[in-house]
């Protein structure tokens, strides 16, 4: 899949970052969602998995985007 593919819900230039390689939430085709966040070393997570962190804006965006 690639980024084009999906739907980018934050990142307007409202939020906490107006470049394009910020931490932001995207939604898939299929309904789930893609977070692009910093790496998290918070715990170790099982194997495929991974932790990003994004900022509260960032999420709190994603949802007024979606209507939520």
């Amino acid at each position: 899949m690639s980024r084009g593919e999906l739907t980018r819900l934050t990142g307007s230039g409202n939020g906490e970052c107006t470049k394009g390689d910020c931490p932001n939430v995207y939604r898939t085709a299929s309904g789930s969602f893609v977070i692009q966040g910093g790496a998290s070393s918070a715990f170790t997570p099982p194997a495929g998995e991974a932790l990003v962190e994004i900022p509260e804006g960032t999420l709190r965006e994603a949802i007024r985007a979606l209507g939520w």
